[in-house]
C-alpha cells in the first residue's frame, strides 16, 4: 500500500510524524518490504524522498542522496505487573531517644486526721521517807524537778501545806491539799440523831474509834488510815461514797494523782494555816487566823476524819480560823490532802 501525500511541502519533522502514524498502525513502507511490528524494540530508519515524500524501510540503515534518514526507536507493549518481591528483613532497632524532663512537683496532700490524745500514765509511787528524820525531795513544782516546800505545787496538782522536818508524820514527808473543794456539804456519816455504842447498827457503821483510842485520830498522819477505816465501815452497811465526806475525799482524783484521803483534826489545821496566812512567809508557823483566803477556800466549816465522840465529829472554821466539832449529819464542806 502507498500513501499518496495531497501536499509536497513537508518539513522533514512531519514526514517523520506521519512515519511514526504509519508504523502504529502496519503500515506497508515504501515497496512494501515489510510491515513493523508494534511490539519491536529495535531501531528502524526509514527513508523519506525529498520530492515526493515517498518512505521506504532501510535494511541496512543507508538512504539514497536524494532522500533524508529518519531513525526511530520504537518501545513495546509494556509487559504484565511481576509479582511482588519479598519483604525486607527488618531494620535494626534505632538508638534510645534522650529522657525527658522531668514532671513538675505535685501539689502537697492535705494533712492527716491528728491521732487521738494518749491516756495518761498511772502515778508514780512516792518516794521513800526516812523512819528517824526527814528526807527533802525535789519532785514538786509544774514541771516535777523543784524542791518540795510550802506554797509550791505539789505531784498531785494542788499546794504544799507541811513540811514534816521534825518527823511529826511518821512514814510521811510532806502534806499536800487538793487544788478545789470535793464537796460544798456532806454528811460526816450516815448516822441517826439518836446514836450511841449501843443503839442501832446505822450509828455503828459511822463509829469508827474504839474507846480510849480515839485522840490518836487527830495527830499528823493519822488522816489516811482513818479514813479508810470510815469507808469500811460504810462499804459493811452498802453505802454509797458520795453520801459521807470521807468516801467523798476517797473519790476525789486529779491528772496525776488518785490517793487522796480526809484530812485527820490537826492535818486539817494545817491546812487551814495555808489557806488564811495570805501575806505571810510561806510555811510560817502562826494560827488559821491571819488574812483573807486563798486557792478557793470558802469561809466554811471542813470536816475532819477525826471523832469528838460516837456521835460527833472535829472540823475546823475556815472563817474563824478555830476547830470544834459537831453532829456527824451535819453538812459541812470536804477538801482532801495527800501525804508522800
Amino acid at each position: 500500500m502507498t500513501t499518496n501525500l495531497k501536499f509536497r511541502s513537508y518539513s522533514r519533522r512531519s514526514a517523520g510524524m506521519l512515519l511514526l502514524v504509519g508504523v502504529l498502525v502496519g503500515v506497508t513502507v515504501g515497496g512494501g518490504v515489510g510491515v513493523f511490528a508494534a511490539s519491536s524494540t529495535k531501531s528502524v530508519t526509514v527513508c523519506v524522498d525529498k520530492k515526493d515524500n515517498h518512505m521506504n524501510y532501510s535494511k541496512d540503515s543507508k538512504c539514497k542522496s536524494h532522500q533524508f534518514k529518519l531513525v526511530m526507536n520504537q518501545t513495546g507493549v509494556a509487559g504484565a505487573k511481576g509479582d511482588t518481591g519479598a519483604a525486607g528483613a527488618k531494620g535494626d532497632t534505632g538508638v534510645a531517644g534522650a529522657a525527658g524532663a522531668a514532671g513538675a512537683k505535685g501539689a502537697k496532700g492535705d494533712t492527716g486526721v491528728a491521732g487521738a490524745a494518749g491516756t495518761n500514765g498511772t502515778n508514780g509511787a512516792a518516794g521513800a521517807s526516812s523512819p528517824t528524820g526527814f528526807t527533802a525531795r525535789s519532785v514538786c513544782g509544774s514541771n516535777g524537778t523543784t524542791l518540795c516546800e510550802v506554797g509550791v505545787q505539789g505531784p498531785g496538782g494542788g499546794v504544799i501545806v507541811y513540811v514534816d522536818s521534825t518527823n511529826e508524820m511518821h512514814g510521811y514527808d510532806y502534806l499536800e491539799v487538793a487544788p478545789a473543794d470535793a464537796s460544798s456539804g456532806v454528811e460526816w456519816a450516815t448516822t441517826t440523831t439518836k446514836c450511841s455504842q449501843t443503839a442501832d447498827s446505822d450509828c455503828q457503821i459511822s463509829y469508827v474509834s474504839d474507846a480510849g483510842t480515839a485522840l490518836e485520830n487527830v495527830a499528823l498522819g493519822a488522816g489516811r488510815a482513818a479514813t479508810a477505816a470510815i469507808i469500811a465501815r460504810h462499804n459493811a452497811g452498802s453505802i454509797a461514797k458520795t453520801a459521807y465526806a470521807a468516801g467523798v475525799a476517797d473519790s476525789y482524783t486529779t491528772a496525776t494523782a488518785s490517793d487522796w484521803f480526809l484530812p485527820s483534826k490537826d492535818e486539817l489545821n494545817e491546812v487551814c494555816k495555808y489557806a488564811r496566812n495570805t501575806g505571810q512567809p510561806a510555811g510560817a508557823d502562826t494560827a488559821c487566823a491571819f488574812g483573807t483566803l486563798r486557792d478557793g477556800f470558802a469561809s466554811v466549816f471542813y470536816w475532819s476524819s477525826s471523832e469528838a465522840s460516837v456521835n460527833r465529829a472535829w472540823y475546823q472554821g475556815f472563817n474563824i480560823g478555830n476547830p470544834g466539832n459537831g453532829g456527824k449529819p451535819s453538812l459541812n464542806y470536804v477538801r482532801p490532802v495527800r501525804a508522800f
